[in-house]
């Protein structure tokens, strides 16, 4: 009897049935079966995802920006209080900023463990777990090779790869809700597709248009009734969050609506009307953008773009391909790592089609088709293993040397007492935001007048932004004309105190 025969057994064999249980208990124990594999891979990732990000933290390669924004967040939430972050200004609330209430679940854990390592762990899970629901589905539809490919083949590919590498965003808790619903879709699972996709409006304000893509996606294939309202919910999200949540908490309104221009010289001058006729050469050009979706297309060798729920991409390329911000167009970052479980679950939904068009055939047509989906399987494969190298997931072997300049730091933060006012280099904020009150140095709205009692500084190794080499030197010169004196020096790391 075949896992996928078990699985679809009617629902008198549930254990409320009489009588059913020797049958539920093979049931359980095909489930169980089934989901193994899945559940390995997942380990897999997780386990290379949590020590790559908890190595590059201990070799400060975290940043304040973005993971000491995010501590600083769900510190406050451990604390009872609304999302503070004095990273991004005095009593500045993340929530008039983006709209992620859901970061809040983590506060829990990290009142367990009060650390950056909290957050970063439970990135590296929520980015493995997405791949559950997809090497389920191709284990059940299409084998456990095509399981492990297609799990292995997302858990490398580079919009997760870019995300793991740059410290903690909320959207780690969207891609596996995404991971969940787009794949009830591809199994025409339409109440559970919606149940899924709802959540996503409290990731981040712009996911209500994903939501209502979904909704959409649901009215056209499925239930017309549960579609439309869903796509409804998802619009009207956004439109609150962005135009009466956010813009209410941040008193100078919300702060992306700047987006219909990819020339950032034409947002100010040109006019509505203009921006609006060129949003179509806006979506191709210039070049970031058109490798950005080169790249998309090619981690399943094209496949994807065979299946209509590739279109559910579509909300996330378009706010950015309309954005003024560059950092938007391209393939490093985060901003891509929600756009990888919809293209892999569109991948395998090209393959299940295939093959269950091709068992209607005789026997070539199947065998035909088989050595197709192999083919198919082993571009992916191939296009994974090729494109590794481009992405920082490559880097961890590197990540196991000691940095004397590392330690050098480490000496000198020891210097800091918990609960001190510190205003720190980039790369060392998110070493203290943990146990002390922490803004970065030449960050913005951080003014010409230093107040905290500690500055913290790396003129040898800085992180380049906000401040270079020389900017930090600079710095240190205006804090010692404040005031200021030097406590310690190391390796370039300098320690200031006030009087």
């Amino acid at each position: 009897m075949s896992i996928s025969s078990v699985l679809e057994r009617p629902r008198e064999d549930s254990p409320a049935s009489p009588g059913s249980g020797s049958r539920t208990r093979a049931w359980a124990r095909a489930r169980a079966r089934g989901a193994a594999l899945p559940s390995a891979v997942v380990a897999v990732l997780f386990a290379v995802y949590a020590v790559f990000s908890v190595r590059r933290h201990a070799l400060m390669l975290t940043t304040g920006y973005d993971l000491g924004i995010f501590e600083q967040a769900v510190r406050s939430y451990a604390g009872g209080h609304w999302p503070v972050s004095s990273l991004k200004g005095p009593g500045y609330n993340l929530l008039g900023d983006h709209f992620s209430p859901i970061t809040a679940t983590l506060a829990p854990f990290y009142r367990i463990w009060p650390s950056p390592l909290t957050l970063l762990v439970a990135q590296a899970f929520l980015f493995a777990v997405a791949a559950y629901p997809l090497c389920r589905w191709a284990q059940r539809e299409l084998g456990k090779a095509a399981a492990v490919t297609v799990g292995l083949a997302y858990g490398a590919s580079w919009g997760i790869a870019s995300a793991v590498v740059f410290d903690f965003h909320e959207i780690a808790f969207a891609v596996p809700l995404l991971a969940f619903s787009v794949v009830a879709l591809g199994e025409r699972r339409w109440r559970a597709a919606v149940w899924w996709a709802l959540p996503l409006v409290l990731v981040k304000e712009d996911l209500g248009f994903t939501v209502a893509a979904i909704g959409l996606y649901v009215a056209w294939r499925g239930s017309r009734r549960l579609g439309l309202a869903a796509a409804a919910f998802g619009i009207a999200a956004s439109l609150v969050e962005m135009f009466v949540v956010l813009a209410s908490v941040n008193r100078s309104g919300y702060a992306y609506t700047q987006f219909l221009s990819s020339d950032p010289a034409a947002a100010e001058s040109g006019s509505t009307l203009e921006r609006i006729l060129t949003l179509p050469l806006q979506l191709v050009s210039p070049e970031p953008k058109v490798v950005t979706l080169l790249f998309l297309a090619a981690i399943t060798g094209f496949m994807a773009l065979r299946s209509p729920i590739a279109l559910l991409c579509l909300p996330t390329l378009g706010w950015r391909f309309v954005s003024s911000n560059t950092a938007y167009w391209g393939v490093i970052f985060h901003y891509s790592a929600v756009l990888m479980p919809i293209v892999f679950v569109a991948f395998v939904d090209v393959l299940v089609r295939r093959r269950r068009a091709a068992e209607a055939g005789d026997e070539g047509v199947r065998k035909a088709a088989l050595r197709s989906q192999r083919a198919s399987l082993g571009v992916t494969a191939a296009v994974a293993l090729i494109m590794l190298p481009l992405f920082p997931l490559w880097q961890l072997p590197s990540l196991w040397k000691d940095d004397p300049h590392v330690t050098a730091a480490r000496t000198v933060i020891g210097y800091i007492p918990d609960g001190a006012s510190v205003t720190a280099s980039n790369r060392f904020v998110p070493q203290l935001t943990s146990h002390c009150e922490v803004t970065g140095l030449g960050f913005p709205d951080m003014g010409s007048r230093y107040t905290a009692q500690w500055i913290l500084a790396d003129t040898k190794a800085p992180h380049g932004w906000p401040l270079t080499a020389v900017g930090e030197s600079e710095a240190l010169d205006q804090a010692w004309a404040q005031g200021y004196r030097t406590v310690v020096e190391r390796d370039g790391v300098v320690l200031l105190k006030r009087p």
